[in-house]
């Protein structure tokens, strides 16, 4: 039996609470924001255990179906795209689709409860303690925090048993990474201790002890090599198309990843050679590889590296006439070599929240399609991909 065929009243209950939230209409904005969004991330976040929660667009405050609700494909793609904006962080697991309640068509938004608590959006954690939405209190999150300790955690979120709070950079967690991923005026209004607010955001064990996690490490880590071994980027740069011409210059970057970014984009654009197309009756100058390609693979590369079982660096070895990025760990989930363009699975979900909230990445699941048209619009041929079981290889080509 489908959603279409069964009364989510006789499921859900005619009452909002803790878990089911009614939007009158799927208008997104309010005078809280984004209302639905801060819902979903408070279903996500779970706070009353229920494993999730359902927002209903489409139902008034007292649970009633309205006339006017729009239930076309069109706009259960937008409210679909709450989830791909990389607003909310990690990525929850939605899904939307229409339903019947009360006997009138509506939209429900399910959202299952985030295995990696506390959920953000837009740098702030909301949850449902109960039938309203509301901003996190220190307690709340300290809630959250101690769900996600207790559960079986990707690698980039368990704690290095030999690491210590000490190892990380204070200094660059407060100026560059909290306010990156926190919205200001929750830092102001908190007050919380670094230690809470590193926990809060993966960086380090909820527990008293507060041991770095792998996270933490390669986000904000003094020497990320020294915990994770494979934790660095290798860059040659060869005056010749093959691996025996001479070497113009070899680098190793072992910052953490603020720091590796800062360094990386420079030192891209320092080897980029630049010529005039002509256009009409203009000359417009044009680079033998698009930054923006360049940057989406290198970022890309690090987000979904193995750092668990590897040691090798994300290299980057480029050539006269073709540069290629290569990453240890081949296809993840259920992500595989022929359908990696389309589907996306996260060996480092947490990671990959961190370069979203820093900017270094985009909107998940667009990179692939981001490089391509870079590419194209910049005259190079299209990006080859050689994917195995233990490493991926991206090979683009020089424009001509």
């Amino acid at each position: 039996m489908s959603n279409e065929d069964v009364d989510l009243a006789e499921v859900l209950g005619t009452q909002e609470s803790a878990w089911l939230e009614f939007k009158r209409t799927p208008k997104r904005e309010g005078k809280r924001g984004d209302a639905i969004a801060n819902a979903v991330c408070a279903m996500a976040n779970d706070l009353c255990g229920r494993g999730g929660g359902d927002i209903l667009v489409g139902v008034d405050d007292k649970g009633m179906p309205v006339d006017d609700v729009d239930v076309s494909d069109q706009a259960l793609l937008q409210l679909t795209e709450i989830r791909d904006t990389g607003l909310i962080l990690d990525r929850p697991s939605l899904t939307v689709t229409r339903v019947v309640y009360r006997g009138k068509s509506v939209v429900r938004l399910h959202v299952a409860a985030s295995e990696n608590p506390p959920v953000r959006f837009d740098g702030v954690i909301w949850v449902r303690p109960g039938p309203t939405t509301r901003k996190s209190n220190r307690e709340d999150e300290r809630v959250l925090t101690e769900r996600r300790r207790a559960k079986d955690l990707p690698f980039d979120t368990r704690p290095l048993q030999l690491a210590h709070i000490n190892d990380l950079d204070l200094d660059v967690f407060r100026q560059s990474y909290l306010p990156s991923m926190v919205a200001p005026d929750i830092i102001e209004e908190n007050g919380r201790p670094v230690e809470l607010q590193l926990s809060s955001l993966h960086l380090l064990t909820p527990d008293p002890a507060g041991t770095p996690t792998t996270l933490g490490m390669l986000t904000v880590g003094l020497d990320p090599t020294s915990h994770v071994p494979g934790a660095y980027v290798q860059f040659v740069r060869y005056q010749g198309i093959d691996l025996d011409a001479p070497i113009a210059d070899e680098q190793e970057l072992r910052q953490n990843l603020v720091g590796l970014s800062a360094r990386l984009e420079p030192l891209l654009r320092s080897n980029l050679r630049t010529r005039l197309v002509e256009e009409g009756f203009r000359e417009t100058p044009r680079p033998d590889y698009p930054l923006e390609a360049l940057r989406e693979l290198c970022m890309n590369a690090l987000m979904h590296r193995n750092y668990e079982t590897s040691y090798a660096p994300t290299r980057i070895v480029w050539f006269d006439d073709r540069i290629e990025i290569t990453n240890p760990g081949g296809p993840f989930g259920q992500v595989r070599d022929d359908n990696f363009d389309r589907v996306t699975d996260y060996r480092n979900p947490s990671l990959a929240a961190a370069l979203k909230g820093l900017g270094y990445v985009n909107r998940f699941g667009r990179g692939i399609g981001r490089v391509r048209k870079a590419l194209e619009d910049n005259g190079n041929p299209p990006a080859e991909f050689q994917v195995d079981d233990s490493s991926w290889v991206v090979v683009i080509r020089r424009a001509v």
